[in-house]
């Protein structure tokens, strides 16, 4: 009997940093590139020297982020790439509805947010972006893959159920072993359509601690990880190396 290809369970992008995904059922990746308007959008808390003219990397902490305001995962956000039409509601109720397209409709949703995030608010909230430039925790342009088998272990170790969703994953793998993904660095993988190589860990920070349906942190999981494995990472970052389409469902070859 032939060995079974880890398979593609979900698809995620997160237009704006540290806000809801969006699930997809199928991506087109381009070399080099992350999944189109993934971390595209961040919102400035408090000044942080970001130049949309000169776009560089910043740390998290510059921006909203719930690995410091637990409470964005109680906002559920949809954003259209066409109209930038961008909505957040909370328990069904519509907080905010714009464009983030236009300087009104960012004017809008900085109200919005500036009320709803009070006293965790460091300043001015600004909405950021800059063309070609994504928000992400690491400078390259990197796809982050998390293994689901991996995900159940910890979840026994943690001794409570975990929503994948909670590491912010964009490719989702299951029927792979636990923490095999680690044998994938620096290989080359094959998703669909796209070739991609695996280039580092993922190293975890207490913004997997916050449950996505409660807004809570209810883990300790970076020490979790830490106490299996004597490290922090949990998830690998690979880059597009041959662009095309993935499709949920589709297998994963390991070419090297």
């Amino acid at each position: 009997m032939s060995e079974i290809k880890p398979r593609v369970s979900a698809l995620y992008r997160y237009p704006v940093k540290g806000f809801s995904g969006e699930k997809l059922k199928s991506v087109v990746l381009s070399p080099e590139q992350t999944f189109p308007a993934d971390r595209k959008f961040a919102v400035e808390n408090g000044p942080s020297g970001f130049d949309p003219a000169a776009p560089k990397w910043l740390s998290k902490s510059k921006f909203l982020c719930l690995m410091r305001n637990a409470k964005l995962a109680a906002l559920r956000t949809q954003y259209n790439d066409r109209s930038g039409n961008f909505t957040a509601s909370m328990n069904g109720m519509t907080l905010v509805e714009a464009s983030l397209h236009t300087e009104a409709g960012r004017a809008a949703i900085e109200y919005a947010l500036q009320e709803f995030m009070g006293g965790e608010a460091r300043g001015p909230l600004k909405v950021l972006e800059a063309p070609g430039h994504s928000f992400s925790d690491v400078a390259a342009k990197v796809v982050h893959i998390i293994n689901l088998g991996t995900i159940a272990e910890l979840a026994e170790a943690a001794h409570k159920p975990l929503h994948p969703v909670r590491f912010r994953a964009n490719l989702y793998l299951e029927d792979l072993k636990p923490w095999s993904e680690f044998d994938l660095t620096g290989k080359k993988i094959r998703a669909g359509g796209v070739t991609l190589k695996v280039t580092k860990r993922v190293e975890r920070c207490a913004a997997v601690d916050v449950d996505p349906d409660t807004a809570q942190r209810d883990t300790e999981l970076p020490q979790t990880i830490w106490r299996k494995t004597g490290d922090t990472d949990c998830g690998i970052y690979a880059s597009v190396i041959e662009g095309g389409a993935i499709n949920e469902g589709d297998r994963i070859e390991i070419l090297d």
